[in-house]
C-alpha cells in the first residue's frame, strides 16, 4: 500500500553556480556544478536544466554525468550570464545504495550574481549554492 512506499530523501548532494576564471577565453564565466557531500559515490548522475521565467523559456539541456565520487564534484555545464537573468532549475536524478534519488534545485532570477558570492565547500571558489 501507499503506506510502504519508501521514498529516500536526497541528502549530501547539492547544486552550485561557480563564477571562474577560464583560461582558453580569459574571461569569467559562470558554470554550473554538482558536489557529493556524501561518504560513498553517487552513480548515473542525470542532470536535467532549464532556464523560464513567464513565456521566456531557454532549451531543456541533460547532462549524463555518470559517477561522482564521494566527497568530490563534476561540471554540469556552463551558464551564460544571459540565462542568469531567469529563474534556472536542475533535475538530479542518481542512484545510491541501490535506490533512485531526485531533487530539484533551483537558482530564482537574479540570485547568481557577484554580490551575492561566498566561497563553495569542496571546491574552494566562489559561487553560489542551489537552494
Amino acid at each position: 500500500m501507499k503506506k510502504d512506499i519508501e521514498i529516500p530523501i536526497a541528502k549530501d548532494v547539492h547544486v552550485a553556480i561557480i563564477h571562474e576564471w577560464n583560461e582558453e577565453f580569459l574571461s569569467k564565466d559562470w558554470n554550473a556544478y554538482i558536489i557529493n557531500n556524501g561518504s560513498f559515490p553517487i552513480e548515473m548522475v542525470l542532470v536535467v536544466s532549464k532556464g523560464y521565467e513567464g513565456d521566456k523559456k531557454t532549451s531543456i539541456m541533460r547532462h549524463a554525468i555518470g559517477v561522482v565520487a564521494a566527497k568530490s564534484f563534476e561540471k554540469i555545464e556552463v551558464v551564460q550570464e544571459d540565462v542568469l537573468a531567469l529563474n534556472n532549475e536542475f533535475f538530479v536524478t542518481y542512484y545510491a545504495d541501490n535506490k533512485l534519488y531526485e531533487k530539484r534545485f533551483e537558482f530564482t532570477k537574479g540570485s547568481v550574481s557577484e554580490s551575492r558570492l561566498s566561497t563553495i565547500p569542496m571546491i574552494e571558489k566562489e559561487g553560489v549554492l542551489a537552494k
